[in-house]
């Protein structure tokens, strides 16, 4: 109780940072177009684009460029099916394709796509609980659309954010953070031999604010002699101008490994830039020979929408280094060349599908989560589970937009108790359930009234959230017709890494607690102008 009462207070704490919005930034707001829902979309339709190219939490992107088409794949957390696998013909507009792994080994950082004679394989670090047991796996498929393996177990306790390589030598590699790289046998499904350190990094001035040094998140590029291993320093999160990207290059896989004369690359200068903590950068080529950084950031006064993902243009220069030409991200940019694809998918959901769509995600999932849910009619039952949000493994979407609303309705059995939320995590959310009959209020993270005795008739139940820029207001109904305004609002700009930890974001969500079931049926969501 004292911890929540401690993350009570910080929540109070105002921000200069999350709670003014800059003239430049509402510009920008104004210049968006739309998409799927109302939701933000990059693609100007100019021939121009406008950060981010995949807007709300896409942290740590992995980009492959397989002939004509990209592949990407992003760090998932908690949440599973985990490890998202998005397809885009030019680097702007992006379509989901699927998941790589179903199975919960923990809390999944900074992945690696890549392709290797014909297979697709992701290498991923995963941890459990406060990082007490964690190690590296990886999942590959024949078919990017899937099937994948089973997760394997490749050890390598030590480290995070795994790197793929093929060396001069013809042999795999993986890279990882320290500046440590290890042998992978010849099938990339095992290690040969221990790790070995091979990279001391670039260190910045002391001078700068930043949250820690952790050199993490290589990732190797081969252009024209030179292997290059692009790199993060200064921490995720933190102060603003903390994350950067650096490079080094050497003629061997093996190093030495010299550091970029204009290192760092790209680096978020100060708090009133539109994007904050910019780093973690896959190098990648565009299908005309140009050349590009994706890498994630927090957006300028959003925290709250996790790491976004980001796209800067590059360039050779004559001595074959590379230099970052996107500036602050905040202007529209040519965009690469390439078809399109519809970008973004709905977040809304009339469960007719007769399956959990490709927006949904268990919140730390048991091994036997997925036997909760059935399907028919348009109806989604999801048996309660634990006695709040907290234990009960909430279903969860990625909202990308810095105002929204959803809306769902709930049958609600007797003795379950069902609700609507914004979930950061087990420890911070706020939302309105029911028992049918009564209301109980989530904030911080904890319950008012602290329990909820379970109904023994149940009942139907409409809740609508709305998030306008981090003021949230609650609306119920018994008909889906006539609304009322939930007495309590929330301001919620501090629910956040900074503040909770855990690299998360904060997404709407559905619950179902106690010993019934909760029927859902269309969930709804739209993003505010």
């Amino acid at each position: 109780m004292k911890s929540r009462l401690i993350l009570a207070a910080l929540l109070a704490v105002t921000f200069a940072a999350t709670s003014t919005t800059s003239v430049a930034q509402t510009e920008v707001r104004q210049s968006w177009k739309r998409g799927i829902e109302n939701q933000r979309k990059a693609d100007l339709g100019d021939g121009t684009f406008l950060n981010p190219v995949l807007a709300g939490d896409h942290p740590d992107p992995s980009v492959l460029k397989d002939g004509d088409d990209y592949y990407m794949t992003l760090s998932s957390f908690d949440a599973y099916p985990g490890l998202p696998i998005w397809h885009s013909r030019d680097l702007v507009n992006w379509q989901p394709v699927g998941h790589g792994i179903s199975r919960n080994v923990g809390s999944i950082w900074a992945p690696d796509l890549v392709k290797y004679q014909g297979r697709y394989y992701i290498y991923f670090p995963a941890r459990r609980g406060e990082g007490t047991e964690r190690s590296n796996f990886v999942v590959w498929a024949d078919d990017i659309n899937g099937p994948w393996s089973e997760p394997i177990n490749l050890g390598l306790s030590r480290y995070i954010d795994p790197g793929h390589a093929v060396g001069e030598d013809g042999k795999r590699y993986l890279f990882l953070s320290g500046g440590d790289y290890v042998q992978l046998a010849d099938d990339g499904l095992s290690v040969v031999g221990e790790p070995r350190h091979v990279y001391d990094g670039w260190h910045y001035p002391e001078s700068w604010d930043v949250e820690a040094y952790a050199q993490e998140g290589p990732k190797i590029t081969r252009h024209g002699d030179w292997f290059y291993m692009t790199t993060a320093v200064g921490g995720t999160a933190g102060p603003p101008t903390g994350h950067m990207v650096i490079t080094a290059r050497s003629r061997s896989i093996h190093g030495p490994w010299q550091n970029a004369p204009n290192n760092p690359i790209t680096r978020t200068r100060s708090a009133s830039e539109p994007w904050w903590s910019r780093g973690h950068a896959t190098l990648v080529e565009g299908t005309d020979g140009r050349w590009w950084m994706m890498y994630h950031g927090y957006e300028n006064g959003f925290w709250t929408l996790g790491r976004q993902a980001l796209l800067d243009p590059v360039e050779w220069t004559d001595d074959g280094w590379f230099v970052a030409k996107g500036g602050d991200l905040g202007k529209p940019l040519k965009k690469p060349s390439g078809s399109t694809v519809e970008h973004g998918m709905p977040l809304s959901d009339d469960f007719s599908g007769g399956k959990l769509g490709p927006q949904w995600a268990f919140y730390s999932p048991a091994p036997d989560e997925y036997d909760r849910l059935q399907f028919g009619d348009g109806v989604l039952t999801l048996q309660g589970k634990g006695s709040a949000p907290r234990d009960s493994s909430p279903l969860q979407v990625i909202a990308g937009d810095t105002g929204y609303q959803f809306e769902v309705q709930m049958d609600i059995e007797p003795g379950a108790q069902g609700g609507a939320l914004l979930f950061y995590s087990d420890r911070l959310y706020v939302g309105v359930g029911s028992n049918g009959e009564d209301f109980i209020m989530h904030r911080y993270g904890e319950e008012r009234p602290t329990t909820l005795a379970p109904s023994s008739k149940g009942g139907r139940l409409w809740i609508r959230v709305r998030n306008d820029r981090h003021i949230v207001t609650f609306h119920t109904s018994r008909d889906g017709k006539t609304w009322s305004k939930y007495p309590v609002q929330m301001e919620v700009s501090g629910y956040h890494h900074n503040v909770a930890g855990k690299f998360l974001a904060l997404k709407p969500s559905i619950y179902a607690a106690g010993n019934g079931k909760v029927q859902f049926r269309q969930f709804r969501y739209r993003a505010l102008d």
